[in-house]
């Protein structure tokens, strides 16, 4: 009975503690018929799943394609739906749906010291990206930040902090941004993608391992329209501990709408909150940069997987705006 109940304890603490939920539907509907009609066309969506913050349940897809299967890709294991529809093809529709369940993420009872760890372990969240350095400027300005700092954990909120304090929320930014981490040096204003993106590149020159999620918000209400709700954050490694979620570009999104200073109040609580904890209103996507999708889209690698990717003839469709792209993406409580 001790060893049974001693059992049931440990993993108890090994859940991550939930405080807050968020559940309903998405429908994603695709309407790719006018699009070069006699051309064939591939569409890759960012397929989601579950893990320890989030349930995926009855997902389904319907449509007129050719074939439908889903496919993962290979560096960083992102799954996607891909879907084909051959030349000639008379209409091309498809409508994705899935129940979702989302928890709030927090990860806050940090150890006291550094858990013994070899970098090469990390290399893949220690690496450059095509968008993201990790030498020249951004090394130097890593240094800077981090200078006296000791150990993983006091480097990354050196880094969240120096983020916040020197970013801002620009409105005019297409979809997400880019990350294009040298221009941003330069201008650091963007949205979600343009600051996660400077806090992981000054964190992996600092040789903090870092990723970003990427994913979409959940609605509020019934029948809600999202299809421009694409969100992403960040989250370091904490050897010993696991992955930490910090999101500095929320933190810039509220000062920017309830047009907050630094020194607000309210500011320090935003700052307290997304240090180690994301809210319940999103779900994760995927994940990586410079991606190679399966199976392969024609042309370079493309930059993120978070919006829909799709290509008519060889010729990548504008997945920032879904009004050409025809597609929707609905929210039901």
């Amino acid at each position: 009975m001790k060893r049974l109940l001693l059992a049931l304890m440990s993993l108890l603490i090994a859940l991550p503690a939930y405080s807050a939920v968020q559940s309903g539907s998405y429908t994603w509907n695709f309407e790719l018929s006018d699009h070069q009609p006699r051309e064939e066309a591939n569409l890759w969506i960012p397929y989601p799943v579950s893990n320890a913050y989030q349930l995926i349940s009855n997902l389904k897809w319907d449509g007129d394609y050719a074939e439908a299967a889903v496919y993962t890709e290979r560096t960083f294991g992102v799954p996607m739906l891909y879907v084909h529809w051959p030349k000639g093809s008379k209409t091309r529709q498809l409508t994705l749906k899935f129940h979702v369940e989302r928890q709030e993420q927090t990860k806050r009872d940090f150890p006291q010291d550094d858990a013994a760890y070899d970098l090469r372990d990390f290399a893949l969240y220690l690496a450059p990206t095509t968008l993201g350095p990790v030498t020249g400027e951004v090394k130097k300005l890593a240094d800077e930040i981090t200078a006296g700092k000791t150990g993983i954990l006091e480097k990354a909120r050196a880094i969240y902090d120096w983020t916040i304090e020197n970013t801002y929320r620009d409105p005019e930014t297409s979809g997400c941004g880019i990350g294009d981490v040298t221009a941003l040096l330069r201008r650091p204003g963007g949205k979600c993608a343009d600051i996660s993106s400077i806090y992981i590149a000054l964190a992996r020159a600092a040789g903090v391992p870092a990723r970003e999620i990427l994913g979409i918000r959940t609605g509020k209400k019934a029948n809600q329209d999202i299809s421009k709700w694409q969100h992403c954050w960040a989250e370091f490694y904490l050897p010993g501990y696991g992955w930490v979620p910090v999101d500095p570009a929320d933190v810039r999104k509220a000062m920017l709408k309830r047009d907050l200073k630094l020194n607000d109040p309210e500011v320090a609580e935003l700052r307290d909150y997304y240090w180690g904890r994301v809210d319940q209103y999103r779900i994760r996507l995927s994940e990586g940069r410079d991606l190679q999708l399966s199976p392969p889209q024609k042309g370079p690698a493309i930059n993120y997987l978070m919006y829909p990717f799709a290509q008519v003839g060889g010729e990548t469709l504008d997945w920032l705006d879904p009004e050409s792209f025809k597609y929707t993406i609905t929210w039901n409580q």
